[in-house]
């Protein structure tokens, strides 16, 4: 009977479990009340911070013809478009820079001086590749460095996003906007070089055909025998003290019409260099009227 009574004694009544579990319950929730209010709170002081704060896009392409091909500047948007609403930014506006080189400063840039004019601190400017906001290194770490003190923060895509963040991120993309720059002046020099091949070869490069000269389908200028003449022509009167004028009256009597800015012009142009095969004929033109 003593086993029995003290066993009934330290088992739970069922009312006690119920007000245990009551008052588990209740700690649950005020528990539970006060992390929702946390969430509440942080999110009304987010919604506070962020009320005055703009999200900015910028696109560029060089030339009407790349908007229309390749990197087009609807594809640009869009992917900022879609890394804002990754990182829960909402998009205030893009700006868009149509047909202007990288190589301008982005003060410079019609869109990038609105750009810059109009941040200010707290602000955010998202950009798909870095290569379309800068490809000087000093430029871009010039603004890099005037927004970063200004409290805007700058999101390269290609980067992997803020940029102005850590000095990891200031490092890449000081390294990068250097190969930028450099892949730059490496295009201006291939294309130096491609057009001094194409004067050594006789090409056409574009632009007016000079006098005593006209195109071939290959590009290859070619002599018009009889303005050659009225060339070396006019040298020959010019050298003998006849003014412009004159010279240009005595080619019109062989039916060469220039003015005397067109004589001007022929008198200084200087013979464009003529290509190996060209200079052999030309010789051997040479020989044989020297033989007859």
């Amino acid at each position: 009977m003593d086993r029995r009574a003290a066993s009934t004694q330290l088992t739970p009544r069922p009312e006690e479990k119920v007000r245990d579990g009551a008052r588990h319950v209740v700690s649950l929730l005020k528990r539970l009340d006060r992390d929702l209010l946390d969430v509440y709170l942080k999110l009304q002081l987010d919604k506070m911070t962020r009320a005055d704060m703009a999200v900015y896009g910028y696109t560029r392409v060089s030339t009407d013809r790349q908007a229309d091909e390749g990197e087009s500047l609807g594809a640009q948007r869009r992917v900022i478009e879609g890394y804002a609403m990754m990182q829960g930014l909402a998009l205030d506006q893009v700006f868009v820079e149509r047909g202007v080189s990288g190589a301008k400063p982005l003060q410079d840039r019609p869109q990038g001086a609105r750009l810059l004019a109009c941040l200010k601190s707290g602000d955010i400017v998202i950009t798909p590749k870095l290569d379309r906001m800068f490809r000087s290194a000093l430029d871009g770490l010039r603004v890099l460095g005037q927004i970063h003190d200004r409290g805007v923060s700058l999101h390269m895509i290609d980067l992997g996003g803020d940029v102005t963040g850590n000095g990891i991120s200031k490092l890449v993309f000081t390294i990068l906007s250097a190969v930028a720059e450099a892949e730059r002046d490496r295009t201006r020099e291939r294309i130096r070089e491609v057009k001094a091949d194409q004067r050594r070869r006789q090409r056409y490069l574009g632009g007016k055909v000079p006098f005593g000269w006209r195109v071939e389908k290959n590009g290859d200028l070619v002599p018009v025998p009889e303005q050659q003449r009225a060339m070396k022509r006019a040298r020959r009167l010019r050298a003998k003290g006849l003014s412009l004028r004159r010279v240009a009256a005595a080619l019109a009597q062989t039916g060469i019409l220039l003015s005397h800015e067109g004589v001007k012009r022929i008198v200084a142009q200087t013979e464009p260099r003529l290509g190996k095969n060209q200079r052999t004929e030309q010789q051997m033109h040479q020989k044989s009227g020297n033989r007859r």
